[in-house]
């Protein structure tokens, strides 16, 4: 059985539509790394900044999909699905928060482009322009991957 009505951000694999996400918000100028992107690491329990070049863009697609999934949410509900284990030598590891101020300017910038609002004390949501951006790019993906991984269909 094919799903005929139009796509959304469900039907799409994550890594797919975040990698073409990023690749369109590096074309908008609202969404820009801060000066200190280069040099900082994306929480306290890694060891070293990103490989990426472009991981500033990476960042706030992978924000976006989920604000669109589990929205409206918060930049500590963030924090957490960004954090991860922090070795501590000898010592047994701990899990560690990602970082606020990366999160809370790439929520910022995507606040300014128009594509999530505040709602409240409950955190951030998409806003129907948004939606619609997220929507067309998930339909224009299925289409044109549709028929180079024909298991997209059953997705």
């Amino acid at each position: 059985m094919v799903n005929t009505s139009m796509p959304t951000v469900y039907d799409i694999p994550a890594n797919i539509l975040i990698r073409r996400l990023a690749q369109e918000l590096k074309t908008r100028k609202e969404i820009r790394p801060p000066e200190w992107a280069p040099y900082v690491k994306t929480g306290a329990h890694k060891e070293r900044a990103p490989d990426n070049p472009d991981w500033w863009y990476v960042r706030c697609a992978s924000i976006l999909r989920k604000v669109y999934l589990q929205g409206p949410i918060g930049t500590e509900r963030l924090r957490v699905q960004y954090g991860g284990r922090k070795r501590r030598g000898t010592k047994p590891n701990h899990f560690h928060r990602g970082g606020g101020a990366i999160i809370r300017t790439a929520l910022q910038q995507l606040e300014r482009a128009g594509f999530i609002k505040k709602r409240g004390n409950k955190g951030r949501e998409m806003t129907n322009i948004g939606r619609s951006y997220m929507d067309k790019l998930s339909a224009a993906l299925k289409k044109e991957l549709s028929k180079a991984i024909p298991e997209l269909d059953r997705y």
